[in-house]
């Protein structure tokens, strides 16, 4: 890691540019109204807005504008002189991606929240901020208010992180805690966060879990000092998580959380994305609602856990501000904590080859070998079973039984297998659901 210091006049103003005036730019518009003053205090030097971009100029955003200039086009505004830095809170790709190109390119420092274009071009864009000798900031792409990115690329600087993983996404969270405390159905629950505003209107980037693997991506870039590798995650959703799932992870004692995890193995970097059973003594089984936490084991920190606001506009404007500040007082640091030339190529663990325990939920015809058939094909696969039940009672014959399965650590490929086999012998209505169980 290097830093630069400028040395600014304690009168200098910083000047920034804003593109994108949403939920999170208004909420940095009123955060340097409320603390502007505070901020010169501290740095020595004012934080100036002196122009914005954004498609409604007339929208009420709760913060007079009237003394700043409007830019139509946020590519026009990134390369704009009278600016020392481009804020981008766009989102997307396109515009987005050409805007902080633009900024680097003019040698303007870059602020921005856009997760989902760093974990595909994060690479290229810090090689032109090293390139340009200006900052690429990004503290706010990653669960909202908590400052995980500078306890990454400064704090632990000098631990080699073992492992990283976290509640990445406040939705999926959110519908998770509500099917547990409410007894309610995947279904409901979703409508219910779409009508409160913590889900859109096409959910699929939140509970497919994309969004968590965007943000894990840039996690595990800092923590291992590699390549961005969006491609190389192995991606689960809660789509699939029932009450049933629900209900058989309290009585064994654990709570279903959408984990984003990555650590190293001795065959590579393992980062998943996908519902776990978590211990619930475990703290991260307590994070609740909207919240986001992000565990980080360092060898020589040892266990960190950071629990906050996944996002919002003020928790997001406070990252943003964070990052503004470091720029404002002349730090500039490399994007992912080492040159771009050291970052490593991403070397992917080996498929299948993640050990651990895992629940499984069988819909399964209540015929005469059934059972057999099913234990069979585990042991087919040496998959030790630690507890086999029928949960629901029995009907007559040929009615359907669920069956949950807990097995001793074993392989994911093992148990994949053996699914695979009991699906294809026709003994189950279902795609069988499994559920891996972190003891964290």
């Amino acid at each position: 890691m290097s830093a630069a210091k400028a040395d600014h006049g304690k009168s200098v103003p910083l000047k920034i540019g804003i593109a994108g005036l949403g939920t999170v730019g208004a909420g940095l518009l009123h955060l340097l109204e409320v603390h502007g003053d505070r901020l010169r205090d501290q740095l020595g030097r004012p934080v100036h807005v002196e122009a914005v971009s954004a498609q409604n100029r007339t929208k009420d955003r709760g913060v007079s504008l009237a003394n700043v200039r409007w830019v139509d086009d946020p590519v026009k505004l990134a390369t704009d002189p009278r600016i020392d830095l481009f804020v981008e809170l766009i989102g997307g790709e396109d515009i987005a991606k050409k805007a902080i190109e633009a900024a680097l390119s003019a040698k303007k420092h870059v602020v921005t929240a856009n997760k989902a274009l760093l974990a595909k071009h994060g690479v290229e864009l810090a090689k032109l901020a090293e390139k340009n000798g200006v900052a690429l900031n990004f503290e706010a792409a990653v669960a909202g208010g908590i400052p995980v990115i500078k306890t990454m690329r400064e704090a632990l600087v000098g631990n080699q992180v073992r492992r990283v993983y976290g509640i990445l996404n406040g939705t999926c969270n959110y519908i998770l805690t509500k099917m547990q405390q409410e007894k309610a159905s995947f279904a409901d629950v979703l409508k219910e966060a779409q009508a409160k505003g913590y889900a859109e209107a096409d959910p699929t980037f939140d509970i497919g879990g994309f969004d968590t693997a965007h943000k894990l991506t840039l996690l595990t870039a800092l923590a291992f000092n590699t390549r961005v590798a969006f491609d190389q995650i192995h991606i689960e959703g809660i789509q699939s998580i029932t009450s049933a799932d629900i209900e058989a992870a309290d009585d064994l004692g654990y709570r279903i959380k959408l984990l984003g995890v990555a650590m190293m193995t001795d065959s590579g970097i393992e980062q998943r994305v996908h519902p776990a059973m978590v211990p619930k003594e475990a703290a991260i089984a307590q994070v609740s609602g909207v919240t986001n936490a992000v565990a980080i084991d360092g060898d020589f920190s040892g266990n960190l856990l950071l629990i906050g606001p996944g996002a919002g506009a003020k928790a997001t404007a406070s990252a943003v501000a964070s990052d503004i500040v470091d720029v404002a007082a002349g730090f500039v640091l490399h994007p992912f904590g080492v040159p771009t030339a050291r970052l490593k190529t991403y070397k992917r663990a080996k498929l299948g080859q993640h050990q651990g325990a895992y629940y499984i939920r069988l819909t399964a015809f209540d015929r005469p070998g059934v059972m057999a058939a099913i234990t069979k094909r585990m042991a087919e696969r040496d998959v030790s079973l630690e507890s086999l039940v029928q949960r629901s009672p029995r009907g007559a014959v040929g009615a359907q039984a669920t069956i949950v399965i807990i097995t001793h650590e074993t392989t994911e490929e093992a148990i994949r297998k053996a699914l695979d086999a009991i699906e294809a012998d026709g003994k189950v209505a279902e795609r069988p659901q499994m559920i891996r169980i972190e003891q964290l």
